[in-house]
């Protein structure tokens, strides 16, 4: 059981598809007013976890709570909303106007939030008349935000919020979803976009074989990989010579700019003089949440069969 009441917490969840194990041994708590990013390849368990956190799943095992409650009174108390997935429609009912689908949902709930604020958050003002089988992937996903914010709700759940969306209307959805942070709401989101995880979330927990394998701020899972990248111009670079400095475990060259991935960029630099190799403008750069990313959730090679001959 959690021992608070935090907007979120797991405990001992365990899940499985067949013989998959999706969740495996989830211990998770977010505090009320954080922003959460949910990373990891797929299959790793993110849309499994939002999935549960909404009731959807009947768990094999654990304990789950949504704001004090099981996830299904949850949900049912008007407090929750979600933006899930949808497949290769668009999730909204066809042939059917945008401002009615928007005013039918409201009145689900028994204090929705006021219609104006939920179209100025979403962005959808000029979309309101227009019929819903007649959106643009991007415009779609707005209108299915607006529905999930419509019950002005305090805890959102969004899963990959932004596909469809072109940049700007990118930019404009994390400026909202920062501001329903700053009003104490709470925020968990799925995505691939590593750099909006970076950007927007106060928080980022990356999930591997339905485990948590990093959670911190972007920042310091950056840090906590040691890989560092080493970037220098030279006139003749020989990509033999290079792949044999010490602490390099890749390079890459295009034209007279050449990039090391190091675990020693001082030995690599080191090296390089030794070598008399010929470089100038160096600088050296931590691990993005990307390369942060690929170093967590990437499995060892398979140990070698010593049974063999």
């Amino acid at each position: 059981m959690c021992a608070q009441q935090p907007a979120l917490c797991f405990s001992g969840v365990t899940h499985h598809y067949g013989e998959h194990r999706a969740l495996d041994d989830l211990h998770l708590t977010v505090e009320r007013g954080q922003t959460l990013a949910l990373l990891g390849p797929n299959g790793a368990g993110k849309s499994t976890t939002i999935s549960v956190l909404l009731g959807l799943i009947r768990l094999g095992a654990g304990h789950v709570e949504v704001l004090g409650l099981p996830p299904k009174e949850a949900v049912a108390s008007g407090r929750v909303g979600a933006m899930l997935q949808n497949g290769s429609g668009t999730g909204l009912p066809p042939g059917v106007r945008v401002n009615d689908v928007l005013c039918m949902v409201r009145r689900l709930y028994s204090r929705p939030a006021p219609l104006d604020l939920v179209v100025e958050r979403a962005a959808i003002t000029t979309l309101l008349h227009r019929r819903t089988d007649h959106l643009s992937g991007g415009q779609a996903q707005r209108v299915r935000f607006a529905l999930a914010i419509a019950g002005d709700p305090d805890v959102v759940f969004l899963d990959e919020p932004t596909s469809a969306m072109d940049v700007e209307a990118r930019r404009a959805f994390w400026q909202m979803i920062r501001a329903l942070g700053d009003e104490g709401r709470t925020t968990v989101f799925a995505t691939h976009h590593l750099a909006e995880a970076d950007q927007v979330a106060d928080r980022v927990v990356v999930l591997h074989h339905g485990r948590v394998v990093a959670d911190g701020p972007g920042a310091t899972l950056k840090a906590a990989v040691a890989s560092r990248q080493v970037r220098f111009v030279s006139q003749h670079p020989e990509l033999a010579v290079l792949n044999s400095l010490e602490g390099v475990t890749d390079v890459q060259v295009r034209g007279t700019t050449v990039t090391l991935d190091s675990f020693d960029a001082d030995a690599s630099i080191r090296a390089l003089v030794r070598l008399n190799v010929e470089f100038k403008d160096v600088e050296v750069t931590g691990a993005g949440l990307e390369e942060a990313f690929l170093a967590l959730t990437s499995d060892p090679p398979p140990a070698a069969d010593e049974t063999g001959p």
